[in-house]
């Protein structure tokens, strides 16, 4: 796949708010600070098509993005340690919980992960959510180019070993840069596939 066309449509503070489900739509979410809004402008040849910021928590709602007129990108606000008050943190997450939960034209939840790091108890907690809700999701570990190619090897296979306390068959993975574009093609393939089977 290629994207030649991607657009911003809107931001929604409630599932019920989003665009009509007539198109397929893939989600991205992570911890704050795991590199989500870059990786977005990588995959869609778009420098500022979402907010970069170094202040973790900068999207605090559903931003639907219109990609090559046939399927939505969304990026979801982040979790974390974003530094926002207690009562900003549930009401995200009860947003996040009803789009996750109730969306019907979602396809699949990409779930980022920083390569340089030891499974952290708020990623392993909501991956293992996803599995016990049937909610059809992706790893993508991110930031590899901020170490050598061994480490982050050597991460993900940890991570995975981790993960097989709880999951007999793991999720796909992808393993990414958004500095040097490592990993693009393979996740526009991926995404490709999943369209294709929702057509």
């Amino acid at each position: 796949m290629k994207i030649k066309k991607a657009s911003f449509i809107t931001s929604s503070s409630d599932y019920t708010q989003c665009p009509p489900t007539g198109l397929p739509e893939f989600a991205f979410i992570g911890r704050s600070n795991v590199g989500k809004s870059s990786l977005i402008n990588m995959l869609t040849n778009h420098g500022k098509l979402a907010k970069v910021s170094g202040r973790p928590g900068k999207t605090q709602l559903i931003n639907h993005f219109l990609i090559n007129d046939e399927w939505y990108l969304v990026d979801l606000p982040g979790y974390g340690w974003a530094k926002v008050a207690k009562s900003e943190k549930e009401k995200w997450g009860a947003m996040i919980h009803d789009y996750l939960k109730l969306r019907e034209n979602l396809g699949c939840i990409f779930v980022l992960i920083d390569s340089r790091l030891d499974p952290q108890p708020i990623d392993v907690e909501f991956i293992n959510w996803l599995g016990e809700e049937q909610i059809p999701f992706a790893l993508i570990f991110t930031k590899s180019d901020k170490q050598s190619k061994n480490k982050t090897q050597s991460a993900i296979a940890k991570y995975k070993r981790y993960l097989r306390q709880f999951w007999e068959e793991l999720p796909p993975t992808f393993v990414t840069s958004s500095m040097k574009g490592e990993g693009k093609e393979e996740l526009l393939m991926y995404l490709q596939q999943l369209i294709s089977t929702v057509k």
